[in-house]
């Protein structure tokens, strides 16, 4: 079928609204009309590492819409079913068995090869191939191609612009504090790095009673924002040594931090920061090498551990987050700014200068 979709040629041009052919649903997969579509940092990365020579691609992984059809081995949803899109997983390997779907050994294949795990890719232009699958759905598109693996039913109460953004960063920050560091009513938590993903893991704390939560970052705005959010206090690190701000606000040092800037300095930063004990979470991509203070991890028996997409199986975890939503503890509305479709190339600018905390397309 036709469908129009952003190809993306690389970080330097912008995208191109264009109409191209979405290949029928095989027996696994499922068709969705989107109706809208959270950009996400992952997005921004890949595009600008993606190889010129595999371009055009269709990105896109924070979908959200309703169910069109489904292949003839699809039976956990069908025709009309409203849903949210995450990432993919195989469910059959030995993390997928064990529950942590989030380490799927086939993990890259299914959601950032550019193609099906057979090579194939979903869609094609004028009969020349289009790189897409993106986390099992390339949802910058009018529709796409998902799996019942990265799919999440909701009911017909849940806004699906708001929850788009579930899929991916708010269940990574959200999923970080609450799967992974889990801190207590009596624990202090540090948050460097105060855009969607940071915010997200603000909200999940607040929401769940944590006693002191310093968020980091250097835009006033988002400062604000984390303070109207649960924040307890925040730090500005152009004016402030955040290592001496945190130990001064929590007295012996964060018990849990979460790092969502990538950056090797804050990384660092967030490390020296941690108490005696304390536990960092990892989730930003960037550079490979981080130098690290070994005697701080040993002499203070610090950990610091990576976690993807929050530690989280979305069928379960999104149903969890919704119900803080409907409750008010997890107010995401805060965080989202919508543009139509056709103006994807303003809302990439307006997140990567930090305009935008997180844009949502609206199909």
């Amino acid at each position: 079928m036709k469908i129009t979709a952003a190809l993306s040629h690389g970080a330097d041009t912008p995208f191109e609204l264009a109409e191209v052919e979405l290949d029928e649903p095989r027996a696994d997969e499922v068709l969705v009309a989107l109706t809208a579509a959270g950009i996400c940092h992952t997005d921004l990365t890949v595009r600008a590492r993606w190889p010129a020579e595999r371009s055009p691609i269709v990105l896109g992984h924070e979908g959200a819409g309703v169910v069109v059809a489904v292949g003839a081995a699809v039976s956990r949803v069908g025709p009309g079913d409203r849903v949210l899109m995450s990432y993919r997983s195989c469910g059959t390997c030995p993390e997928c068995a064990a529950g942590h779907a989030p380490y799927c050994l086939a993990f890259a294949a299914l959601n950032t090869s550019g193609s099906r795990p057979d090579g194939s890719t979903t869609m094609a232009r004028d009969g020349v191939p289009v790189h897409g699958s993106f986390f099992g759905q390339s949802s910058f598109a009018s529709h796409a191609l998902a799996y019942e693996s990265n799919l999440v039913v909701v009911g017909d109460d849940v806004d699906l612009g708001v929850a788009a953004p579930l899929g991916c960063g708010v269940q990574t920050g959200a999923g970080a504090v609450l799967n992974v560091l889990r801190p207590g009513s009596d624990a202090a938590l540090a948050v460097f790095g105060a855009g969607a993903v940071g915010l997200s893991a603000v909200m999940a704390a607040a929401a769940t009673g944590v006693g002191a939560i310093v968020a980091v970052d250097p835009v006033a705005g988002r400062r604000r924002i984390a303070a109207e959010l649960g924040a307890t206090a925040t730090v500005d690190p152009a004016t402030e040594d955040p290592v001496h701000a945190i130990r001064r606000l929590s007295g012996a040092g964060a018990t849990h931090a979460l790092d969502t800037t990538a950056i090797p300095a804050v990384i660092g930063q967030a490390v020296a920061g941690l108490a005696r004990r304390g536990m960092l979470a990892l989730v930003g991509v960037g550079p490979r090498d981080v130098a690290i203070d070994v005697t701080e991890l040993i002499g203070g028996g610090k950990t610091i551990r990576g976690v993807v997409e929050g530690d989280a199986v979305a069928q379960a975890f999104l149903p969890r987050l919704l119900e803080l939503h409907a409750g008010g503890r997890l107010p995401l509305e805060r965080l989202i700014r919508t543009y139509d479709f056709e103006d994807i190339d303003a809302a990439v600018a307006d997140a990567a200068s930090g305009i935008a905390i997180k844009p949502v397309l609206v199909m």
